[in-house]
């Protein structure tokens, strides 16, 4: 993947995740109208003024967006969401977080498309330092939790590994931060 733009990066990984098609399934018509949006935003070119990684995911058929309505980018380093569907209360389903450097995909926070409200979604922030690690909160919930609240959270730490090329998003610590 030596060389790869953001676009076909992120193109391997919306594959990867799975056929569009097959993610459409059972989403709300709300969402439906949204992606409609979204991809005559790609097609006229409002998306110009977005970051790359943003771009490069929409170009995907993933629906970019901020975590926490908070945009997390430092110097060549980009971590922006991705979803795929909205359950009928407009909350993700089929998301992940990936993280772009120095134009190339690093990697995604999580090894597999997450769901709001289950065992192991992104549950909290997600924090880039100046030393290039990146913090990511997760919700762990047991059999008794409600939905609403997960009796647990760990909080995994990544490190940009720069040596490999590409660029990989390696984690290195998992820590409960509550239970």
């Amino acid at each position: 993947m030596k060389g790869t733009s953001y676009e076909s990066s992120a193109a391997a990984a919306a594959s990867s995740a799975g056929d569009a098609k097959d993610r459409q399934r059972g989403m709300s018509y709300k969402f439906q109208r949204l992606r409609e949006k979204i991809r005559a935003a790609i097609t006229s070119g409002e998306l110009s003024g977005k970051l790359p990684g943003e771009r490069a995911l929409a170009n995907a058929g993933w629906l970019p967006f901020h975590t926490f309505d908070r945009q997390i980018v430092q110097r060549d380093v980009e971590v922006v969401g991705g979803l795929a569907g909205a359950d009928g209360m407009c909350r993700p389903t089929q998301f992940n977080v990936f993280v772009f450097v120095n134009s190339q995909l690093a990697g995604t926070l999580s090894p597999s498309e997450m769901d709001s409200r289950t065992d192991g979604s992104i549950g909290g922030g997600i924090r880039l330092a100046d030393d290039e690690t990146i913090a990511a909160d997760f919700a762990r919930y047991t059999s008794a939790d409600p939905l609403c609240c997960p009796s647990g959270r760990v909080t995994v730490r990544y490190r940009i590994d720069r040596t490999a090329s590409p660029p990989v998003v390696v984690p290195v610590r998992i820590q409960p931060t509550r239970q």
